[in-house]
């Protein structure tokens, strides 16, 4: 359950300088009216912070479960300061929802667990579309904005 507070605005130290940092996003395409306005929020705010456009790669997978292989291809392959995975799962009436956020998430434990650089988590788990939106832009902030502060500060970790 989100707080009163918006996560987006709330950074307990400040963001370091990004601009001489390289950035990879696995973002799924499911969902791509919540993973774009995620996608968007994560650009806009590595930029922001110094950024430069052509140190941002973005790369596109069908769903949500695909992140995690996604991430691990751009973890030893490219030379990234950090990985953001962006996704949404909005639960419905099979088990599944249950499936996929596991999965997604023992994925990127595991990948945090063994890579040399930092995957940041951003798949939301939210029980119905307003959810989704209120935390892509709407009223929560946006939980790809939130990541990508997640991954300049990680980055310099």
């Amino acid at each position: 359950m989100a707080t009163a507070l918006h996560l987006s605005d709330y950074h307990p130290v400040d963001i370091p300088d990004a601009s001489n940092m390289n950035f990879g996003i696995v973002v799924a395409d499911w969902n791509h009216e919540i993973t774009g306005a995620l996608l968007k929020g994560a650009v806009d705010t590595l930029e922001e912070h110094g950024a430069l456009p052509e140190n941002i790669h973005i790369k596109h997978v069908p769903g949500s479960f695909e992140l995690v292989y996604g991430a691990q291809q751009m973890s030893k392959n490219d030379g990234f300061d950090a990985i953001i995975i962006l996704g949404s799962v909005i639960r419905g009436e099979t088990p599944h929802f249950d499936y996929i956020c596991q999965g997604v998430t023992y994925g990127i434990a595991h990948l945090n667990a063994t890579q040399n650089i930092p995957v940041i988590y951003g798949l939301l788990t939210t029980n119905d579309l307003q959810q989704a939106k209120d935390r892509s832009g709407g009223k929560l902030g946006n939980k790809g904005s939130e990541c990508a502060a997640d991954a300049i500060m990680m980055a310099k970790f």
